[in-house]
Parts: C-alpha cells; structure tokens; sequence
C-alpha cells in the first residue's frame, strides 16, 4: 500500500542484539495464529508464559538481564528463535502472494476488532470477524489497512455475583504491554489529529497494531488536549449516551478518515464493517470535492461505486438511529461544506418505514454504497424484506451476501493443525478453500483425533478450575459459587457448550425450559451429561442479565450434581478453550435473528459438532452428517425445547457413548471429521476474502482503472 508509515514506539524492554528480533516478533499479531511464535515465547519460561496471559510483552518485560544472557547461552533455544525469525521475516517480505488479481488498496472500518485478549478493543462476533478478516488479508497479501478505536476502558469485564447478577467493570486496555505502537509524527511526537468540524475541537491520538502485513490504526481521544467530555468519547466501546455515542462515530468516520489522510494512506476501496463508521462515506464526497474537484453529484456517484457496505443486523430495531436535531447541532457547518441543503443531507438517512424516527445509520450505509453484502444467504433474504423500502425499486439485485468465515490458522488447535500439517502437507493454508483437499483427512486415525479432542477437552475442564480455584483464593468465594463456575466438571461426560452474547432472541436459556426433563438428561447413571454456558449481556440490556442470573441459579442448584457451569468473563481465550474441548455447541436463537453466527464454525472446524435451528450460517453448512438441526422454519420456545431435548436423548447422548471394539465411539468420530471436511473449506476466512475479491474488490478496482486513465 502507498503509503510512508512515520516511525512508531513502544514501551518495550531493551534486548540483547542477538535475540532483538523477539521483540519485533512480539509487536506482530503474527504469532498468534503462528504455533512456532507462541512456543517460541513458552519455550522462554514456561511459567512465566502462563501468569503474563500468553502475552509476549508482559511476559519480556518481566524477565531480567541474566535470563536474557542465559537465553543467548541456550543453543536450543538459540536455534528456534533464529528459525522463527527467519520464517517471520520471510512471512513480512514475502511480495508475491496476492499476484495473479491485484487489487486496488483497501480502508476497512469498524467499531471493533477482536485480535487477541491483551487487546481488549471487541465485543463479540463482529469484533472477531473483523478481526479475521485483517488476519486474512494479511495472510492473503491482499492490500488492506484498518481503522478502529482504541477504547482505554475497553468493553466490559463480567463479575458474576453470588445471586448471580452480572455486574459490570472496565476492562482496561493496559497500553504498556499491549501490542501497540505509539504513531509518531515528525517531531517524534505522538501523532494527534484534530478531528474535522466538530466546535470546540477535538483531538484523536493514534495508535497502530500490526496484523501481520496489516496495518491496524485506533484513535483515542483520552489524550490531555481534550476536555473531561471528549477524553470520553473513545472510553468505552458502544456507549449508551445516544450523544456520545454519535460524536464517537463522528470521530471514527470523519476522524479515521482524516487520520488515513495524514499518514498519507492512498486507498481506492472503503469497506465499512456495519453502520458505526459510515460517516467516512460524506468524508470521502468531501474528499472527491475538494480534492479532485468533482461536483457534489460526481463525488457522490464515486463514492457509491467504490464503497462496500457490510450490514449484519436482521432488524431495523437493532440499528444506530440518531434525531434530526441532535445531527443538526453537528453537521450544519459540514452539510454547507459538501454543498448540500438540510434537506439533502438528512435524505440519506431517513428510513422510509419511519421517517420521523431519525437518521438512520444503516440506511446510510445502504444509500451510499452500490456494492452491498448481508452476512449469509438466508440473513441476506432478510435484509431484503426488511429494507425493501430503502432499496431502488429498479435494482435487480440491491444486495449479496458473503457468508462469513473463521481465520482458520487462529481457531485450529495447535496439535490438530500439526496432524493436518502431516495428511494434507505443509501448504495446505494456500488450498483450504477447495473442498476436495479435505477429503484426505479421512486418513486421520480415530485414535488420534478422539485422543487429540480428549486433551482439548481436559484442557478447558482445567483452564475453569483454575479459573474458579483464583478467584477462590482472591476473593473466597461461596462452595456454591465455585460449583456453579464449573469446579466439579468431568472430562469423560458428554459435554454441551452454549457461549454467546447473553441476549433474549439467542435463547441461551431454551435448554432449561423443561427442569424435570433436563434432569433426567443429565443425571441418567449410565450416559451423563454436562452443559458449559459462556457470555456476556451488553451493561443496558437487563433481560439479558436476567437469563444469566436464571442459567447460574440453575447451575447453583443442587439436583443438577455440579454438571451446569457458568463461566465468567467469555472472551478470545475462553473461547479458545471451549470451541475444542466441547463435544456438542448448541446454538438455538429465534429465526430469523441470527445472521450468521461464526461460533459454530469456529467449533466445527475443531471436531466440535454444532447443534443449531437452521438460521443464519447453518442452512448452508449443514449436510445431515456434521452435526443436528433442531426446530423448524419458525421459531416455537416450548418446540423447539422438546425438538433439543428428542435430539439430545435419542441422536446425541447414545452416539456418544457407543463405543466399538477399540474403546471408541466410531460413529461420533465419524461425524467429527465430516465437521472439519465439510465446514473448513466452505467457511473459513480464506473462502470469505475470496468472494468479496470475486463479488467487490475486483469489479470496483476496474472500474477504478477506467478514472484513473
């Protein structure tokens, strides 16, 4: 990409010269989804590695000269390193990947990127896309760089209560062992840009993460230069404050732009991740004006045709809606700067079906953009029903969908992605997409796949007890707390996993509709079953803290034998743990409300069965033999219970522990390949980048070339 990246810093320790390239290596993202760079880092100590949180600052900032003499000393390690480096450097260099359909460079916006777990910038499932998609691209060597927000206070760290409540604390982005980079200016300063048209000023600072080979920009407005009120903007991430809340996304549109502007980021593609960044759309008319000199009319077409609009929302309910008034008190200057009336401003974001509601940012997105995609097939029929009335009557095709996929390299586990390294050959990761390279993993024995999901399992059984037996120790928490928290789990019970956002259309709770039936399931002596429940509800939404009190409650209670759990602060690395070492991920929401749901992907592709009503991505995945449906094409809580229940006692539970001649369940492990064979190719990351190569990127970038000449 075009563009000269002023020199950054960080607060990192001084290393030796002979092994200075660790700390090159732990200011990339890359080692996360490289298993060399994370046993590069554990290799170092082991411990150590552990109590930083898997995280390669914290964990070098805490050793001492003398262990860093000794490493240079240490032959072995000495090897590794040189060999990680080596293959790092070449990964950062490497200048051919992308070279057979180039695209034009590409400004990806979005709320939220969900990288890693000492990055606590993301929220939940459109985090973690965006994230994967900057992994991807990176992977892909597809020219891309990303726009988000810092958010020093982060989301939210869930505390669950004795009574089961959760209660909210800030979880701080700790900036001095996060992997970030200060952006400096040429004074060697810390670069920060004065956002445009908002009276009094406000000031962004900027921060970069690199993604591998891509860079990620986030801006802060928590510097000294701004009043108490504007630190404020960029503290948390989706404020409640309606005002707040649209000044910070006047700071992520407007602001990211100018920031891309300043550091002298020339792009052609504008991809905005759903509507909280799309005033980056009147930015760029701006931009085409003044810059280019095109009239209003020919900047917005432009605009239109170069910009992509991702929406994941199934309701109009669920979108950022903003009065009149409160936009007027922001953009009465900027609208006379574009050459537009009130009028003609506000045009873009009224919703037909309610046009005295406000300004919709959705709506936005849709107007402004020609090149529009839902998140599946099924949620892009949706979208169509329900924005029917914003789309051009005369528009064939007013939107696509791209079904979203997982970064495969990120959500395999390690010792898995070792066995698929052997059957498929080391450069599989270039051919994931064809399905047909899939089918060697057949040759995978069951032996070594079950015992590989047996270590995963008790590996997560121990990352709770241990989590429980901490907060035990910090807090002395109530026996009963620690049982509901998972302390008692067995790793040889069949083991249900439901973690989501914590909210009523998922129905996480629609597994505890029938207690006495439920009890039945999992205290039968001979076939038990345990249920792991993982989530957080947003800090506003009382009925979804209300289905979290119930589902702990229930864990709490004493017929249930400590086979429910509740654990506490579902993130990145819980997640982690719990897409491999479940057996079945349930996944039940109302239809059509889920639009895509890449959990289950994420759980699929490790072996993990995925139990789902049919909405969102699973019309698409499921084939009758990677895993279940539930329910029907509408959503009915006390069927569709029963529907769960029928599956879990008579498909699920006997399969399971049916075991052959080799103590295995032959059947199950069958399924748990046609998983893997079926969702890696179809839905991983690799198979979404291409599509919006093939659908956007491409066809905009010739469209692109004709201006340009």
């Amino acid at each position: 990409m075009s563009h000269q990246d002023p020199s950054t810093n960080v607060a990192m320790p001084t290393l030796p010269d002979e092994i200075a390239g660790l700390g090159e290596i732990a200011l990339n993202l890359w080692w996360t989804w490289n298993p060399e760079g994370k046993q590069l880092f554990e290799r170092i100590n082991p411990y150590l590695w552990k109590e930083s949180g898997h995280n390669p600052i914290r964990l070098l900032k805490s050793l001492r000269d003398d262990a860093l003499k000794a490493l240079i000393k240490d032959e072995r390690f000495m090897r590794e390193y040189r060999f990680v480096h080596a293959k790092f450097s070449a990964y950062m260099n490497d200048t051919t990947v992308y070279h057979e359909k180039e695209p034009l460079p590409i400004a990806y916006f979005c709320a939220e990127f969900g990288l890693h777990h000492s990055l606590p910038i993301y929220s939940g499932g459109l985090g973690f896309l965006a994230g994967d998609i900057l992994k991807e691209s990176s992977d892909m060597g597809l020219p891309m760089v990303g726009v988000g927000f810092m958010y020093p206070q982060g989301y939210v760290r869930q505390i669950i209560g004795s009574d089961g409540w959760q209660n909210g604390a800030n979880e701080t982005v700790e900036k001095d062992v996060a992997p970030i980079e200060r952006v400096l200016d040429e004074n060697g300063e810390h670069l920060t840009v004065q956002v445009p048209f908002i009276d009094p000023p406000v000031y962004t600072s900027v921060w970069k993460v690199n993604v591998g080979r891509v860079p990620l920009y986030l801006l802060d407005t928590d510097i000294d230069r701004n009043d108490p009120w504007d630190r404020q903007i960029s503290s948390h991430l989706y404020t409640p404050d309606l005002n707040q809340r649209l000044r910070q996304q006047i700071v992520l549109g407007i602001g990211g732009y100018r920031v891309l502007e300043v550091l002298g980021v020339k792009y052609t593609i504008l991809h905005l991740n759903e509507g909280h960044p799309a005033f980056a759309l009147f930015e760029r008319v701006r931009a085409f004006i003044e810059n280019e000199g095109l009239s209003l009319q020919e900047a917005v077409d432009r605009v239109k045709a170069t910009s992509v609009f991702t929406t994941h929302t199934p309701l109009q309910a669920a979108t950022d809606v903003y009065g009149f008034d409160m936009m007027s008190h922001y953009f009465a200057d900027y609208w006379q700067r574009l050459g537009m009336s009130k009028e003609q401003f506000m045009q873009f974001g009224v919703n037909p079906d309610q046009p005295q509601a406000g300004f919709n940012m959705t709506v936005l997105g849709l107007r402004m953009c020609d090149w529009r995609n839902a998140v599946s097939r099924k949620h892009r029929d949706v979208t169509l029903q329900i924005w029917k009335n914003v789309f051009a009557s005369d528009q064939q095709d007013p939107i696509d969908y791209v079904t979203n996929g997982v970064h495969l390299p990120t959500w395999l586990g390690d010792e898995l992605r070792d066995r698929i390294d052997e059957i498929l050959g080391e450069s599989w990761l270039q051919m994931q997409h064809d399905p047909d390279l899939w089918m060697r993993l057949d040759e995978l024995e069951d032996r070594t796949i079950w015992n590989l999901h047996y270590i995963y399992k008790v590996r997560m059984v121990n990352f709770i007890r241990e989590r429980v037996r901490r907060k035990w120790a910090d807090e002395g928490i109530d026996p009963l707390v620690a049982m509901a928290e998972g302390v008692m789990l067995d790793p040889d019970v069949l083991t249900i996993g439901f973690a989501r956002r914590m909210t009523a259309y998922k129905r996480p709770d629609l597994i505890l509709h029938d207690f006495n039936r439920l009890e039945k399931i999992v205290n039968n002596f001979a076939r038990p079953v345990q249920i792991v429940f993982a989530g957080k509800a947003h800090p506003a939404d009382q009925p979804g803290k209300q289905i979290i009190q119930r589902i702990f409650k229930t864990a709490q209670d004493r017929r249930f034998r400590g086979r429910i759990a509740f654990v506490e602060d579902y993130g990145e690395e819980v997640a982690k743990y719990l897409v491999r070492g479940v057996d079945v991920w349930l996944n039940n929401p109302q239809i059509p409300m889920e639009a895509c749901g890449t959990s289950g992907m994420k759980a699929s592709v490790n072996g993990t069965l995925h139990c789902s009503t049919l909405d969102g991505w699973w019309p698409e995945g499921y084939n009758g033999k990677n895993g279940w449906a539930i329910g029907g094409e509408t959503s009915d809580d006390a069927a569709d219970a029963a529907a769960l229940y029928d599956t879990i006692e008579q498909k699920i539970v006997p399969l399971f522990y049916e075991l052959d001649d080799e103590g295995l369940p032959a059947g199950w492990i069958k399924m748990m390949k046609e998983a893997i064979k079926s969702v890696a190719p179809r839905f991983g990351a690799r198979r979404m980048m291409r599509e919006y190569l093939d659908k956007f990127y491409l066809e905009i970038s010739k469209k692109a070339m004709q201006w340009q000449n």
